[in-house]
């Protein structure tokens, strides 16, 4: 059944008959990440008001594959759930060369997460379980459609914005200003940005595809990556399934690719008829694209910042995109919204710029290396591909050196000022694994705040501002969960305490902490040890 793109309603906003009060935050996009962050702010008690040139969700799929570490985020967010109820849950790929299987990998094969590696969903569900979701914060989220923002200006103590609707245009102010409004970012274009990278001569095609009989042979959910598949030569090909028997089929198609051309249903069905057989299938969705790598040298300019594909662009393989940008909300909302409350000095949000760089940096390393493999550039390129696809039939050792996209992974935070570092079983500046705690998980027990989390013979001190939880200790004055399967000390250790910033990213790590130690890591994960440093005190 094909999605039905219903629009959202447009409300004339109060600015059109008057100066509205100065709002929090503003933030440009109603995508995914845009949405995500205002529903991270308002769980903090920070109001934003969500400004949107467009009135449906995206069209087509899109985004489609949502990491674990994201559906963590989802989850603490409050709309985790009901996307893996939805979603299609996948943990085993397949890689050919031709028509034959090189190998076939598990992500996750482990037990004791409640979250699966992968799971794939239409960007579109995303948006509206999104929508649905900030509508539970309506005297903290002000969601207006219909709403384009054709001018900004950075006053120093505000921002001011110049909104245009169907009514006409009116001026809004807000504390600070959140640009998530996609990779052609109107935000960056009028700021005169740069937006440097490598940008892919290749073309591919990317269609969603209804078929009731499944191409995979299997009732189970798979990914299947084809280099020089035989039903399209001398390419590349992917083919994932999602909810609502929609099929995602990506091929590639060679840089002399005439995009409108090749955009049409005369072009696109017979390449799909050659992959799928005889089987009937509709198409729903389809483009042709080019892609980028690229980042903004800064994130964070003055009172405006940057999240999302407005800040950073990459390949789609490895699905590094959606992803990346919701780790971004992970790693800004509690920054933003401490700043906003007068809790921590502006200076905090540098953090976020360094933090996220970082990791966009990892991203888009591992995103072009992805792509380089799959379109050679020299005959050397080429060369080396080939002969890691010949070997990797036989040898196990070459298909660790085949690369159809690295697929999305946490960012470390590792080395970098707010976290205090120790050579731990899970290191400080590692997002957080998960756990099950008895009838809890231990993602729902130490996300959304600051948690100085202790596993079995730990006493854990007590220090304003700071939750406790206990995992497998004897009654305390705080929270004990009893670890009945045993992998949270598996992966955490025993004797060990954590300090778990709002985000779920390891702050510090103590084998026997005292009050002034993690007083001490607290401060420094706030930001303010790096302040005084920046100061001189």
């Amino acid at each position: 059944m094909p999605y039905d793109y219903r629009p959202f309603p447009y409300i004339t906003p109060p600015g059109l008959t008057g100066p509205e009060p100065r709002h929090p935050v503003a933030i440009i996009g109603a995508g995914p990440i845009g949405l995500a962050l205002a529903i991270d702010l308002a769980t903090k008690g920070v109001g934003s008001v969500v400004l949107d040139d467009n009135n449906v969700v995206s069209f087509g799929s899109r985004a489609i594959c949502w990491a674990k570490r994201t559906l963590e985020i989802f989850d603490r967010l409050g709309v985790g759930e009901r996307m893996l109820a939805k979603g299609v849950t996948w943990r085993v790929g397949r890689l050919f060369h031709g028509a034959d299987e090189v190998y076939a990998f598990d992500l996750l094969p482990e037990d004791g997460h409640k979250y699966p590696a992968f799971i794939n969903l239409q960007q579109y569900y995303v948006e509206e379980y999104l929508i649905d979701r900030a509508r539970d914060f309506p005297d903290l989220i002000d969601l207006r459609f219909k709403n384009a923002v054709t001018d900004h200006q950075d006053r120093g103590d505000h921002v001011a914005l110049t909104v245009e609707t169907p009514d006409g245009s009116y001026q809004l102010e807000a504390q600070y200003c959140v640009a998530c409004d996609g990779a052609g970012s109107p935000t960056r274009k009028r700021m005169g940005l740069g937006f440097d990278g490598q940008t892919f001569d290749e073309h591919f095609l990317i269609a969603d595809v209804e078929m009731d009989d499944s191409p995979f042979g299997t009732d189970t959910p798979e990914r299947w990556f084809w280099f020089e598949p035989p039903f399209h030569n001398g390419q590349s090909a992917l083919l994932h399934r999602q909810p609502d028997n929609i099929y995602r089929i990506d091929l590639q198609l060679g840089p002399d690719t005439d995009p409108k051309a090749e955009a049409t249903e005369e072009k696109v069905i017979p390449r799909i008829r050659a992959m799928v057989g005889d089987r009937p299938f509709r198409l729903d969705w389809m483009s042709v694209y080019k892609f980028r790598c690229a980042k903004l040298d800064q994130f964070v300019h003055g009172r405006m910042i940057f999240a999302g594909d407005s800040a950073h662009v990459v390949s789609p393989f490895g699905a590094r995109g959606g992803n990346g940008g919701i780790q971004d909300v992970d790693n800004l909302g509690w920054k933003l919204a401490r700043v906003v409350q007068g809790q921590s000095d502006a200076s905090l949000l540098d953090s976020y710029d360094q933090e996220r760089r970082q990791c966009c940096d990892e991203n888009i390393l591992n995103s072009s290396r992805a792509t380089n493999f799959m379109t050679p550039k020299s005959p050397i390129e080429a060369l080396f591909r080939q002969e890691v696809l010949r070997l990797a039939h036989d040898m196990p050792f070459a298909r660790r050196l085949i690369n159809s996209g690295r697929l999305s992974m946490p960012g470390s935070l590792a080395g970098l000022p707010l976290q205090t570092d120790a050579d731990t079983p899970v290191r400080p500046g590692g997002a957080m694994p998960d756990a099950p705690l008895g009838d809890a998980w231990l993602i729902d027990v130490v996300q959304s705040r600051f948690c100085l989390l202790g596993f079995g013979d730990v006493v854990l001190p007590d220090v304003d501002g700071l939750a406790r939880i206990g995992v497998g200790q004897g009654a305390q004055n705080y929270p004990v969960y009893q670890d009945i399967d045993g992998f949270a000390t598996e992966r955490y250790g025993t004797g060990m305490a954590y300090l778990f910033r709002p985000d779920g990213h390891v702050a510090a790590a103590f084998r026997a902490p005292d009050a002034d130690s993690v007083r001490e890591a607290l401060r420094r994960a706030c930001g303010e040890l790096e302040r005084e440093y920046a100061n001189g005190s």
